[in-house]
């Protein structure tokens, strides 16, 4: 797969070089996720009032919406420094231990893709999380003793884009659960105005929806499809972004009107065409493309099933009579959803 496709929700190197200055700094900035700001507004507030640190904070919900935006955010509203780290970077117990003995009073920990945390790590996390100890094995055999250190009170921040995978047990020490919803496109909307005055590049209100419309309700991908059409603008236009400029822009992208592009098409193809729709098992289409099937499961997949084209069941993956219609292809005579 094209490793530099342009709607992927993973970051890539350039969102990590780019992200930081676009990222807004304060609730107040913060784009979209309306309910989730309200109830973050009453706990921070609360939690300053008592001079507490915030509870724990669990953020669930695909890439590229803006979890570490927000783990950010509230470190800020809250007064606290941030310490970055993510589930893979901590192998073992005295990595966390390092982590946590170092932490203020107040800080904020943000863990990215804590479901990915080893288990005998994760234990080390209860008592931390509970009553701000670390209870660490010293020594081996019989002469092993257990030594208990006190915590400074911190905030937990956990990210993760496969909530089911978390265990029940660390799952339960989270205080508060947030879960992010894909944006609108009248939201991305405003997320790509904002951040093309961040850019310094002018752009039109229709322009902005249009990107917005494209851009799989993820923020990520509307500032990473805004920086290529600015790009354009400046090279083949006159500096502006203007509709006329974005359509040949998104044309070139291969980007079409509901935010797919080449792979989405080829992968709803070969289904409808070698498969007749379907069922057909994840791995039979993985080899028919030449990919690897947690690609296809964890990249393509999602947002078709999001957007109704693709169904997952017991017998495999089955093409919806919406995908047929998009792809201008005759719907077969029997299917699986009839």
């Amino acid at each position: 797969m094209d490793q530099d496709r342009i709607i992927d929700i993973q970051a890539n190197a350039e969102d990590t070089f780019n992200e930081g200055n676009l990222r807004p700094r304060w609730l107040n900035e913060y784009i979209g996720q309306e309910k989730t700001k309200e109830k973050l507004k009453i706990f921070m507030g609360a939690a300053k009032t008592r001079g507490e640190a915030l509870d724990h904070v669990l953020l669930s919900g695909p890439p590229g919406l803006g979890k570490t935006t927000l783990a950010g955010i509230i470190a800020n509203e809250m007064g606290s420094r941030l310490k970055i780290t993510s589930g893979p970077a901590i192998e073992r117990q005295g990595d966390l231990a390092s982590i946590l003995t170092n932490l203020h009073r107040g800080d904020v920990l943000f863990i990215d893709e804590i479901h990915r945390i080893n288990r005998n790590i994760e234990e080390v996390l209860y008592s931390s999380m509970e009553d701000f100890a670390l209870d660490i094995m010293v020594g081996k055999g019989t002469t092993a003793q257990s030594l208990r250190l006190e915590l400074e009170p911190f905030t937990l921040i956990g990210a993760t884009t496969r909530s089911g995978m978390l265990s029940s047990p660390l799952r339960d020490r989270f205080g508060v659960l947030i879960t992010f919803e894909p944006y609108q496109p009248e939201e991305l909307a405003r997320v790509v105005t904002r951040s093309a005055g961040i850019l310094d590049i002018a752009i039109d209100a229709e322009s902005g929806m249009e990107i917005g419309r494209r851009s799989r309700g993820t923020p990520r991908v509307a500032n990473r499809l805004l920086r290529r059409i600015r790009d354009f603008a400046e090279v083949c236009g006159e500096g502006e972004i203007t509709p006329q400029v974005t359509q040949e822009a998104l044309r070139l992208l291969e980007v079409d009107a509901l935010g797919l592009d080449k792979e989405d098409r080829r992968f709803l193809t070969i289904i409808a065409e070698l498969f007749a729709g379907g069922p057909v098992g994840l791995d039979t289409v993985a080899a028919s493309m030449g990919e690897e099937s947690r690609t296809i499961e964890d990249v393509i997949e999602p947002f078709l099933m999001q957007i109704g084209f693709l169904a997952r069941t017991p017998r495999g993956r089955i093409l919806t009579p919406s995908a047929y219609r998009y792809l201008d292809i005759p719907l077969p005579s029997r299917t699986l959803l009839d």
